[in-house]
């Protein structure tokens, strides 16, 4: 590569880095620094509907995720100013060859060749929650009575039932074949409560009143 598209490239992007800085900062005083109770006026919102701050909160996770892709790229556009600093730019950082000219003109922070990005990019398609590495169940989840005959405890979908019998934002609608809310909270064919079909059995006293 010429030194004259060297000198366009690195051009690009410290320009992109102060856009990006920009940007960062905006957000970062748009609302970012503040807390989401000081922002909606309210102490706490354990008591509310989730519907009560959902534009609050659909707008704070809008700003994060921004925040968040803009600190990504400007780390890579960070790394490929000093790849230029130390000569080797258009070589991709993973393999070490040589990068297209008509890929860093495209994508002037790209720090990869286009094979090793693509790797990079294989997603989760059904990806889990990073707490769920340091979680146990019944928190993690983890239903453990797909077959009855092994295992008859109290895991995560009987905590989440007993958990629902005190509320939620749920409708019957939301869940098919629930036809109210009696349903909806009990939409299993286990046996609530028990753990045994024997358990279900009255107890009677030696009268013979229950």
């Amino acid at each position: 590569m010429d030194a004259a598209k060297y000198k366009e490239l690195a051009k690009r992007l410290n320009e992109e880095k102060q856009e990006l800085v920009k940007q960062i900062t905006s957000l970062e005083e748009s609302g970012l620094e503040t807390s989401l109770s000081y922002s909606t006026g309210e102490l706490s919102v354990c008591d509310n509907h989730p519907a009560d701050i959902g534009d609050e909160l659909f707008e704070r996770s809008k700003d994060i995720a921004l925040k968040d892709n803009a600190q990504v790229l400007l780390s890579r556009v960070e790394k490929a100013l000093k790849k230029i600093d130390n000569g080797n730019y258009e070589y991709c950082s993973t393999c070490g060859k040589e990068i297209p000219v008509a890929r860093l003109e495209a994508i002037p922070w790209a720090n990869e060749c286009i094979q090793c990005q693509e790797q990079y990019d294989v997603v989760d398609s059904i990806p889990r929650p990073l707490e769920e590495e340091v979680l146990t169940p019944p928190f993690q989840q983890n239903f453990l009575d797909h077959d009855k005959n092994e295992f008859i405890g109290f895991d995560g979908e009987d905590a989440l039932q007993a958990v629902m019998r005190y509320g939620s934002s749920d409708t019957p609608q939301d869940i098919p074949g629930s036809r109210n809310y009696k349903k909806l909270f009990n939409n299993s064919d286990e046996q609530q409560g028990i753990v045994d079909p024997a358990d279900a059995i009255p107890v009677k006293e030696r009268d013979g009143s229950p």
